[in-house]
């Protein structure tokens, strides 16, 4: 939303390429001559998933990838519309670390190494709140972290 987003697909939402592309279209003919989309790696139209070729993590969970090269071959071929995928990399996700970012870090990397002295493994470093605290693997792993539905339905607000 941040970075003026036109659409944002995401894993939660299973999306419909003919929506996106009558999306992209009504942008168009408002005399908008670029649509940004921004893709969440994972996000699939609804009744497929693109993958990397059937290979898998080291957890067993298909590969994922692809997806803003496959949008970018199904827009171009619907609408006629130049368009062009770029893939950001991880170090492109974050941003610029504020200074906040910056004494997180350390806060976090001392009491990793606290943790560590103490033996006191199979857990994490997280904040609540303001506090550094451990958490057990088992309980951080226990259930995926999802996009708030709020926060998605507000973004959505603008996609019309």
């Amino acid at each position: 939303m941040a970075g003026g987003a036109d659409a944002i697909l995401i894993p939660e939402r299973p999306f419909y390429i003919d929506e996106l592309v009558r999306h992209i279209q009504r942008r168009h003919e408002r005399g908008k001559t670029f649509s940004i989309v921004v893709v969440a790696e994972g996000a699939t139209p609804a009744g497929a998933e693109v993958t990397t070729g059937g290979e898998t993590d080291a957890f067993g969970h298909a590969r994922l990838g692809g997806i803003g090269v496959f949008l970018e071959g199904e827009i171009r071929a619907r609408t006629g519309y130049d368009a062009r995928a770029t893939i950001l990399g991880h170090v492109q996700h974050g941003g610029t670390p504020t200074a906040f970012d910056r004494v997180l870090a350390t806060r976090f990397g001392v009491a990793a190494i606290d943790a560590a002295m103490e033996g006191d493994f199979g857990k994490m470093v997280a904040l609540r709140g303001q506090s550094i605290v451990r958490v057990p693997l088992a309980d951080a792993l226990s259930e995926s972290k999802l996009v708030d539905p709020d926060l998605y339905a507000t973004a959505e607000t603008f996609f019309g």
